[in-house]
């Protein structure tokens, strides 16, 4: 029997089976991949909760509609910033740079547009989203990355205090085990961070077993400061993982804020200096084009993921 891994991806999430429920419907709504009805069992690893107090009530959370992600002042709080030093201060200093927002502008303020300058540099600013909003967004993405791979101390709530990363690699490799129990082809299916964590375990961690396909969708793996971080296993000519057995398939639409940057990998993940990834341009519709929902009712997406298990 095929079993998917899923991995979510940056900002709060509700509940695991909520989330897990959502992707699957979302992945079989019309004429879609009903995994149910294929026997494909699937699991979600969640981390939301590593990150933030308590998880975002379903009713606000379903990601079917044009809604932007909900980015409260709490997740843009950049006070973390404040405590870094060295290497790690110009890791960040250059990745906010990438990310192209100015932190001494207002969050808040909707009339807000960067200087000329910037946005001559900033290739997504033709996404027709706020540019205040995409800032808040850059802000969440900016500190997840952060806090994973640097593996910094976090503390969601009273009692509990996470290292983000060692917390996060557990559950990934714990999830890939318990698919790794199952007839096959085992596939994950990450999005966002999502992706970044997925590679992560994939190429760095020795204890996590073997998939046979990895997706990568809406990924900041592009960036060269995720890659730096992913030094010395990773590298340009030997960045493809060999525990993945058979296809990785990156998925992205071009105007993803959060995959926009360089959402080709085929170049930057090879296996002994060989293209092996195959790069899907999913063009999805409306104003937020990092909504996980429609990449899934994408008819490529869908196409390479029946591909990979086999159907």
């Amino acid at each position: 029997m095929a079993h998917v891994t899923f991995i979510h991806g940056i900002a709060n999430k509700p509940e695991a089976e909520v989330l897990l429920r959502l992707w699957r419907q979302a992945l079989a709504r019309g004429d879609g991949l009903d995994l149910g009805a294929e026997g494909v069992t699937s699991t979600m690893v969640y981390w939301a909760d590593v990150m933030y107090e308590k998880p975002k009530p379903e009713i606000a959370a379903h990601e079917s509609n044009d809604s932007v992600i909900e980015v409260s002042d709490q997740d843009v709080d950049m006070a973390w910033q404040t405590e870094l030093s060295g290497d790690e201060q110009h890791w960040a200093d250059e990745l906010e740079a990438r990310l192209g927002y100015d932190a001494d502008a207002p969050d808040g303020d909707d009339n807000y547009t960067p200087p000329e300058k910037d946005l001559e540099s900033i290739e997504f600013e033709r996404i027709p989203l706020p540019w205040w909003l995409k800032r808040r967004l850059m802000k969440v993405l900016l500190r997840d990355v952060h806090h994973y791979l640097f593996n910094a101390k976090h503390s969601p709530r009273e009692g509990e205090t996470y290292r983000v990363q060692d917390e996060i690699r557990k559950r990934f490799v714990d999830a890939v085990k318990q698919g790794d129990t199952k007839e096959g082809p085992h596939i994950v299916v990450s999005h966002s961070m999502g992706t970044v964590i997925a590679y992560d375990c994939l190429k760095r961690v020795a204890d996590c077993p073997k998939v046979d396909g990895l997706m990568t969708i809406g990924s900041p793996l592009g960036l060269d400061e995720v890659q730096d971080k992913l030094k010395p296993e990773w590298s340009r000519d030997d960045g493809f993982p060999a525990k993945v057995e058979s296809d990785w398939i990156n998925v992205y639409d071009r105007l993803d804020p959060v995959a926009g940057f360089d959402p080709k990998f085929s170049n930057d993940y090879r296996m002994n200096g060989q293209a092996r990834i195959e790069d899907i341009n999913e063009q999805n519709s409306g104003t937020w084009r990092h909504n996980i929902s429609k990449y899934l009712g994408g008819e490529k997406l869908r196409s390479a993921l029946i591909r990979q298990l086999g159907f």
